[in-house]
């Protein structure tokens, strides 16, 4: 691994409870390249099933696009679209067992899989999905207000007039400037609370808390690297959304398992 260690051993004196914060270590290029090489090979092991992950979540943001316009809510659809990527991670835990038992040489099928995700209700992992859809909610919420600030006057009873109104007017374009610096911090936020705490959670008992400060001390213990990998995912996840969400089905899972493997070599072993 070319990962190097980083963190203090805890003294002797520490309960079992304070003894279980993870030791983190310190990203490097390499690490990212190698990871995205394991999850590509994770993926070509098991394509039909990995895809499978990556088009349930595209035909959810399809579903999702069609029923915005329904109810006649044109002005989420790109805010919608934009922050869709967000929940990715909560929705990438079979791609992290997958990943996992195919490390260990284990045989699986569907039900082992699908059994493992629905045991997630009864951990931690809900409280992380929670975070997430939070801030995907403040998200949204915040399009809304500036929206209704600096676009005020703007009318766009269709699609077409919304993309006019945001693309092609002064205002629009001040919309934009403001929507893209909140939504780049919101992502940080949620990209540094969740990189490693999500397959944390799935691989090992520890409560919510802990995973995502583990997660934050990896971020900054590289924080150069880990922010590139955020680009990547950011860029590659937007850019997949643009052929009807279609991307995703090969995306996502890549994405997904490569994920699990930067958490191997990010995430020191549990001792014992």
């Amino acid at each position: 691994m070319a990962s190097e260690s980083a963190g203090s051993t805890p003294p002797e004196n520490l309960t079992p409870q304070q003894q279980a914060m993870p030791k983190v270590n310190r990203v490097i290029v390499d690490d990212i390249t190698a990871s995205l090489k394991a999850g590509f090979s994770d993926f070509l092991a098991r394509p039909v099933m990995s895809g499978f992950f990556g088009l349930f979540f595209a035909v959810f943001g399809i579903l999702l696009v069609w029923a915005l316009i329904w109810l006649g809510q044109i002005w989420m659809i790109i805010p919608a679209i934009v922050g869709f990527p967000l929940i990715a991670p909560f929705a990438a835990a079979g791609l992290y067992e997958m990943s996992r038992r195919l490390q260990k040489g284990e045989s699986f099928g569907w039900s082992e899989i699908l059994t493992v995700m629905a045991n997630q209700r009864k951990r931690e992992m809900g409280w992380m999905a929670f975070v997430t859809l939070f801030i995907f909610w403040v998200w949204i919420y915040q399009v809304r207000l500036w929206l209704a600030i600096i676009l005020q006057n703007a009318s766009f009873s269709d699609f077409d007039g919304f993309l006019n109104a945001v693309f092609f007017t002064p205002q629009g374009w001040i919309f934009l400037a403001v929507g893209t610096c909140v939504g780049a911090f919101l992502s940080a936020v949620l990209f540094s609370v969740t990189v490693v705490a999500m397959p944390l959670l799935l691989d090992r008992e520890t409560n919510f808390i802990s995973a995502m400060l583990t997660s934050l001390r990896v971020v900054s213990e590289s924080p150069v690297v880990m922010l590139g990998w955020a680009a990547i995912i950011s860029v590659t996840m937007l850019l997949s959304l643009v052929p009807a969400f279609l991307g995703l089905i090969f995306t996502l899972p890549i994405l997904g398992h490569t994920t699990w493997h930067l958490y191997l070599r990010a995430v020191a072993p549990a001792e014992g």
